[in-house]
């Protein structure tokens, strides 16, 4: 609980000012929580029997003193008040040496666990069933089955669906990248996108540079197609170093980058428009193909979608961008329906690679969607959950303020739903990581996230999971055991 209640000490001079200190004080009391919406203007309005616009410069006032905030398309939340506002991570300094992967074989193990009912799931960034627009998806399934018959049990051979295409085309147009449909090449999920683009442009043996820490599935490409990872210092909210990744590519001959430019996975990073243009033209100069990873994109806090790699590259069809995406994130991580889009030069060599490893992609998901995305469904549902996802990181982050060690530092992400957490030097995730697993409480430690297993005293936390008593206390365990 806080130490100290932050009760507004208003003078009665004017209506709204009466209201907003009734406001406050129910604050304090609790009857609004912390991270709760607060009533619409409307039942406000009634219930303390005075007109909207009174309500709306209370509102206003609270918000003046930061005892509310505003998100968009959702009204006012109560702002949570941490004891002390958590300093961010360090700036990553990994070894500046191509390595080989090593040390992955405990994210199986920590898979494996998210489909236990009885773990509370705080290690594999999947996010809760609540937290899917599966009601909704539904009846875009049913329509589906009904219309399509057996066209939806053939094989839906690459590069995809010519309906899914489409409307992967269009939802790009609307995000500042205007790509062709037939340069969309549908895949079995990011993971499959990712292996693809990297087989398509390097071989066994090449040097990939990646952010440092980074998504360990990229580790595992990595290391099934017998690459050597180079590991790039990367800043916990601007992302990777450019001049750290310039000098890597003047000492090294890297034949691919392969980063998360919004709302990265561990970090939660969000690469500025004006260095994401500098990284693009920095590609061209030393002919570098960068791989971009674009499944956190729609998951901003505050409604905008955040320009990617692809709408800064002058000429899309012909330049440096590698664009991988799915919805594993964002409708249901089964589905295993991603996409990606290549320069001219590579799509059949991708198209072919795609047809070798597995035929095509699953053809009814493929229509489902195209039927969810024509029809408005996925808008939709992107407005409500950023902003559930936004409460998610408060919530979790306010409660690592209380639980954890006053010298713990968190990322303050402006999108997604995973906190990198970095505990004091000395400290052993792993071990904490097996201890919490007796304890039926998953969390995913720092070294998985690094091809020379670093960041031993560091966990990534995903709060994508309702917020319940439960949650709350396997906070405090995992809190406990970081002290």
């Amino acid at each position: 609980m806080l130490t100290q209640p932050y009760s507004l000490r208003l003078s009665a001079m004017t209506l709204y000012d009466d209201i907003a200190s009734k406001l406050s004080a129910h604050i304090d009391n609790g009857i609004y929580p912390q991270g709760s919406r607060l009533p619409g203007v409307r039942r406000l309005s009634q219930q303390f029997g005075v007109s909207i616009s009174t309500i709306v410069q209370a509102q206003r006032q609270l918000e003046n003193l930061g005892l509310i905030e505003a998100r968009p398309r959702s009204g006012y939340y109560i702002r949570l008040r941490p004891r002390l506002k958590s300093a961010l991570p360090t700036t990553s300094q990994p070894t500046p040496k191509p390595t080989p992967v090593a040390g992955q074989e405990l994210v199986l193990q920590l898979a494996q666990v998210t489909s236990r009912a009885d773990f509370v799931q705080l290690g594999a960034a999947v996010p809760d069933e609540s937290f899917m627009p599966m009601r909704t998806f539904q009846r875009s399934l049913a329509n589906t089955v009904r219309h399509y018959g057996k066209r939806a049990a053939n094989y839906a051979f690459p590069p995809g669906l010519p309906e899914l295409q489409h409307q992967l085309a269009r939802r790009m147009h609307l995000c500042g990248s205007p790509v062709a449909a037939n340069r969309i090449l549908i895949t079995n999920g990011c993971q499959e996108a990712l292996s693809l683009a990297l087989q398509t442009v390097a071989s066994a043996g090449d040097i990939i540079a990646i952010e440092s820490p980074t998504f360990y599935g990229l580790l595992q490409v990595i290391e099934a197609l017998g690459m050597k990872a180079l590991e790039i210092p990367t800043d916990p909210q601007t992302g990777i170093s450019l001049p750290a990744l310039e000098l890597a590519l003047e000492q090294w001959s890297v034949k691919a980058c392969v980063l998360i430019p919004n709302f990265s996975n561990p970090l939660g990073s969000l690469m500025p428009v004006e260095r994401k243009q500098q990284l693009v033209v920095l590609a061209h100069r030393h002919n570098l193909l960068l791989i971009e990873d674009d499944i956190y994109g729609d998951l901003g806090f505050n409604g905008a979608r955040p320009p990617n790699l692809l709408s800064v590259e002058p000429d899309p069809a012909n330049g440096n961008v590698i664009y991988c995406a799915s919805f594993s994130k964002t409708v249901a991580q089964g589905l295993r329906i991603g996409w990606m889009v290549l320069p001219e030069r590579f799509f059949r060599r991708a198209e072919y690679l795609k047809y070798v490893a597995n035929l095509a992609a699953p053809t009814l998901p493929q229509l489902a969607l195209a039927d969810f995305l024509a029809h408005g469904g996925y808008e939709r549902y992107l407005r409500q959950v950023q902003t559930r996802y936004a409460r998610q990181v408060d919530l979790f982050s306010h409660a690592i303020s209380q639980h954890f060690p006053t010298d713990t530092r968190v990322t303050q992400p402006k999108g997604g739903f995973v906190l990198w957490v970095e505990l004091a030097e000395g400290t052993d995730t792993l071990l904490m990581t097996q201890d919490l697993l007796k304890q039926g409480i998953s969390i995913a430690p720092g070294q998985i996230f690094s091809a020379t297993q670093k960041y031993r005293n560091c966990l990534r936390l995903s709060c994508a999971q309702p917020w319940t008593a439960e949650v709350e206390q396997a906070l405090v365990m995992v809190g406990q055991r970081a002290g």
